[in-house]
């Protein structure tokens, strides 16, 4: 931390919401080389734009990591090697420091480290974000939850899937993803000021990673059919941002109107604005991976219901499983064509424009992380008594 990718941001704010639900949290993350740095006089929580309150703490935990030392193609086993020695490293500091505390873990490999031996921790709980394919990690997976207290599934495709590796579905709870509450609404003449839009042209934004299942080739097809439509894409890695610049650059040699506005990663501080700045936010995610069709969890999706900001997404059961018809217009995933229909002819109907907006601010109610962190949290009490209860039986 920090970094340019999604992950860390939410398991920041994840952290904090527990914090702030009265759970006193440290969060644990990798020590990168080299460590990234933060500009000058900001400190983590006002970068990532956390909202006030009590702040976990936050500890850098040493790790064997070479990744940037070699070319991306030759990064598996550095990563795989990096993810190892973080575990066993993490796992050490919570049993010196924490031997009875609650564990979260994103990562079956820092589960079973704690999991594993004499004596294993006795409160560790497992959040999963996708379910790995390799069978190795798989096996990781199904160990680390028949010595965890519960799961967490991040969607229902997820949860699914577990199941049907012969995990119980009483040891799973889906939770979500969701979003920082707490910030000043920020009004749309306002925004577009800051960011020097136009105060009347029609605005589609896209915030978000740039890796190809999330889509945003998609956008680059739709936008030159909808010349009059300014297109403004937020966020990604440099090294997507770069590889979609010059698909940007080839449609417009192909003719396209120059209506894309690339911004590239900006600081989390400044993405609500891009939001607010908006008529209409997309989430194009493809077809495939799994990660895409069944197991994702937009951040963009929720950050776009506490902005009021209706949505044209990808026909997906990850999508579908968080909005419905009267938040979002869906359209056929991996089309184009489909996809510039679906914002022309959102943008074109301004009373369902309206309605959807309302409905996203109404859902947003629902999934904030502090709500979260609250069901989690009562979730984790049920988990621990009926434990207790059914060694009082024994």
């Amino acid at each position: 931390m920090p970094s340019q990718r999604a992950q860390s941001l939410q398991v920041l704010q994840v952290a904090s919401a527990f914090e702030r639900a009265g759970a006193p949290t440290s969060l644990l993350h990798a020590q990168r080389i080299p460590t990234p740095s933060l500009p000058q006089g900001v400190d983590l929580f006002t970068y990532y734009a956390l909202a006030p309150g009590p702040r976990p703490r936050v500890s850098a935990i040493p790790c064997t990591d070479w990744i940037d030392r070699v070319p991306t193609l030759l990064q598996y086993v550095p990563a795989r090697v990096q993810e190892l020695t973080f575990a066993r490293n993490a796992a050490n500091f919570v049993r010196r420091n924490m031997p009875d505390g609650r564990v979260l873990s994103r990562e079956a490999e820092s589960a079973l480290s704690l999991l594993r031996g004499s004596k294993p921790h006795p409160n560790v709980y497992i959040e999963v974000h996708r379910v790995p394919g390799g069978k190795t990690r798989r096996r990781w997976l199904i160990e680390a939850a028949a010595g965890a207290r519960g799961l967490i599934a991040i969607s229902g495709g997820v949860r699914e899937d577990l199941i049907s590796m012969g995990i119980p579905s009483a040891d799973i709870l889906v939770e979500h993803d969701g979003f920082e509450a707490g910030h000043e609404p920020l009004s749309r003449v306002a925004a577009r000021a800051k960011l020097g839009l136009d105060a009347s042209a029609p605005i589609v934004t896209y915030t978000g990673g740039l890796l190809a299942w999330k889509g945003v080739d998609l956008v680059v097809d739709a936008a030159a059919s909808l010349p009059d439509v300014t297109f403004v894409i937020v966020g990604g890695m440099d090294r997507d941002v770069q590889r979609l610049r010059l698909r940007v650059e080839e449609s417009r040699r192909a003719g396209a109107s120059a209506n894309i506005r690339l911004e590239g990663f900006v600081a989390p501080t400044e993405v609500r604005t891009y939001l607010a700045a908006a008529d209409l936010g997309l989430v194009p995610n493809r077809s495939k991976p799994a990660i895409s069709s069944k197991y994702t969890s937009p951040l963009k999706v929720f950050e776009a219901m506490e902005a009021g900001l209706p949505l044209v997404v990808s026909d997906l059961p990850s999508l579908r499983e968080i909005l419905s018809g009267d938040e979002a217009t869906f359209f056929p995933a991996d089309d184009a064509s489909g996809l510039g229909v679906a914002i022309a002819n959102t943008l074109g109907d301004r009373g369902r424009l309206n309605q959807m907006a309302e409905r996203m601010k109404e859902r947003a109610k629902l999934h904030s992380w502090d709500a979260r962190a609250k069901r989690i949290l009562a979730w984790m009490d049920q988990r621990e008594s009926l434990a207790s209860n059914t060694r009082g039986v024994a």
